[in-house]
């Protein structure tokens, strides 16, 4: 695999495995304000967008979902450091990266003080220079916005930047961007689904770190 210069990591279902989370979140909001329950197939297939388009998916577009999401929100945190666990080799990869002097950014569809949350509890927010979430951009992923800022933000090129994830909303941001992407063996959906192939796919992060000097 080639050796890049900056890195862009996807967060959820990439470097943190916050699927336990997520479902709980949705079991209790779906009761409380549709009274429906959401299968969990059907919860992770979302996994990626941005929050708000879940909800509307999810739970109809007739209510109010301001309310509902300040809620879910509010009920994710009080939750979140029970259900959330880095994926193998997550700190050493980020080390070993940051010590060889490559840039790293997370570029995601979690609401800042979320991410920041589990970055706190995961030891992991030293790592990286550039945190992209929804709040920093107009367009999301699948859109190239979210990618291009967190190039413009790390003074990075195209030609030696990478975005990793484990969604279609993270391949296409990164192929939109004009960057090579990577796609995680782990992922909940198979790699032939995605819309738009990957430059690389890899079974464990540490094959981030092959080459490395």
């Amino acid at each position: 695999m080639k050796v890049y210069d900056s890195y862009l990591f996807d967060a959820d279902g990439t470097l943190f495995d916050t699927v336990d989370l997520i479902c709980t979140c949705f079991d209790y909001i779906s009761q409380k304000y549709a009274n429906i329950t959401v299968d969990r197939a059907t919860i992770i297939s979302g996994i990626g967008a941005p929050l708000r388009s879940q909800l509307i998916t999810h739970l109809g577009p007739e209510l109010d979902h301001e309310v509902i999401l300040s809620d879910y929100l509010h009920y994710q945190l009080s939750i979140m450091e029970d259900k959330i666990t880095p994926f193998p080799h997550v700190t050493e990869t980020l080390a070993a990266l940051k010590n060889a002097g490559k840039k790293l950014a997370v570029v995601t569809s979690r609401r800042r003080l979320s991410l920041d949350k589990i970055l706190d509890a995961t030891d992991t927010a030293k790592y990286f220079d550039v945190l992209i979430t929804p709040e920093d951009t107009l367009k999301h992923k699948p859109e190239p916005e979210p990618a291009l800022k967190a190039m413009a933000l790390l003074g990075a090129d195209r030609s030696s930047t990478v975005f990793t994830g484990d969604a279609h909303y993270d391949i296409c941001s990164g192929a939109s961007a004009g960057v090579d992407t990577i796609f995680v063996n782990w992922s909940h959906i198979e790699r032939s689904s995605l819309p738009v192939q990957p430059t690389w796919a890899i079974d464990s992060l540490t094959e981030l770190t092959l080459g490395l000097e």
